[in-house]
């Protein structure tokens, strides 16, 4: 495993690289405590555990073939997001994801995928 930063690296580009390779446990290290996360227009709030698991089924379901970053920025509020295609063999989906500053370390507090 290369080094991911956990002090003030990219998360944004661990994530996508976790994403790409459809690894829900690799992912769950960037997650806080409380997530939402958003799957074709069902939101719900999960914890750490409960969310990698939502994830994982979702990527065995969704197999990704490739997941890019189209676009990063920061709310009004300087809260990070970063916004993404995830593609299967069959369908694309937007992926949005917000993130969240706790203790100094960038967490993942929102995640949604949307069916283009």
């Amino acid at each position: 495993m290369h080094g991911v930063g956990q002090g003030k690296g990219d998360i944004i580009n661990d994530v996508k690289e976790t994403i790409r390779a459809g690894s829900a446990k690799e992912l769950a290290r960037f997650l806080n405590q409380s997530v939402d996360i958003e799957l074709n227009g069902k939101k719900e709030t999960y914890s750490k555990a409960q969310a990698e698991i939502i994830l994982r089924d979702f990527f065995k379901t969704n197999v990704p073939v490739d997941f890019s970053i189209i676009h990063k920025g920061q709310s009004k509020s300087g809260q990070p997001f970063a916004i993404g295609q995830y593609k299967t063999s069959d369908s694309n989906y937007r992926v949005f994801m917000k993130i969240k500053a706790i203790e100094e370390q960038q967490l993942i507090h929102e995640i949604s995928f949307s069916k283009e």
